[in-house]
């Protein structure tokens, strides 16, 4: 897998706070005057769309199926012309993503197993940047318990399961080039954030 310059994915458990971080680093490029582009996944495009009606336990699909889909969404989402990550990137434009590949890896593989999912993605770039907050599960059980719409994958086991997942698979992108940074996610949110930035600025890409 290669790496995508100017490419920043946030990654964590559900509750975690990358939704909020990414808030946040939005209006501090903004405010810093730097061509920037902040997303997420799933996106909010059709196959996105269909991809959070199964997560809200509104739609039905096997697990296989899911992993499928969020494959798809990426697709479109990396590749979109003019629009797309790698389009925008390639640009010179900083593109912060909530959530990528290794969602996937952390989620889909608990039922479908790493490699078959890996297979899947393994043709997608990597980012310059991977962020884990890593958050207490007790912690994020605390705030999505104040969330009115909850998802197949919120509880408390399972998301057990998850941030084990989310671990391994940064280990295993250890030697790929791709600069990891495992961020203490149960402090503040602007002290979280300042570390965030402070991991930005030191990146070799735009000057800000």
């Amino acid at each position: 897998m290669t790496i995508l310059k100017n490419f920043i994915v946030l990654e964590g458990l559900d509750g975690s706070g990358t939704t909020t971080q990414l808030r946040l680093l939005d209006g501090r490029l903004d405010r810093a005057s730097t061509a920037h582009e902040a997303t997420w996944e799933p996106t909010d495009g059709r196959i996105g769309s269909l991809i959070r009606e199964v997560l809200r336990g509104e739609a039905q699909a096997d697990p296989w199926s899911v992993a499928l889909l969020f494959a798809a969404d990426r697709c479109e989402h990396l590749r979109r012309a003019e629009t797309g990550i790698v389009a925008r990137a390639r640009g010179g434009q900083i593109v912060v993503s909530d959530r990528y590949v290794f969602s996937s890896l952390a989620y889909q593989s608990i039922n479908c197993g790493f490699e078959r999912v890996f297979s899947l993605n393994r043709d997608f770039p990597l980012p310059q940047l991977l962020l884990f907050l890593d958050t207490p599960v007790a912690e994020c059980q605390r705030r999505l318990h104040g969330r009115e719409i909850r998802e197949i994958y919120d509880d408390s086991p399972f998301q057990e399961k998850v941030r084990a997942s989310y671990l391994e698979c940064i280990a295993k992108f250890r030697d790929s080039g791709m600069h990891t940074v495992i961020v203490d996610g149960n402090r503040p949110v602007e002290e979280i954030h300042e570390d965030i930035w402070k991991e930005i600025e030191g990146l070799p890409k735009l000057s800000m």
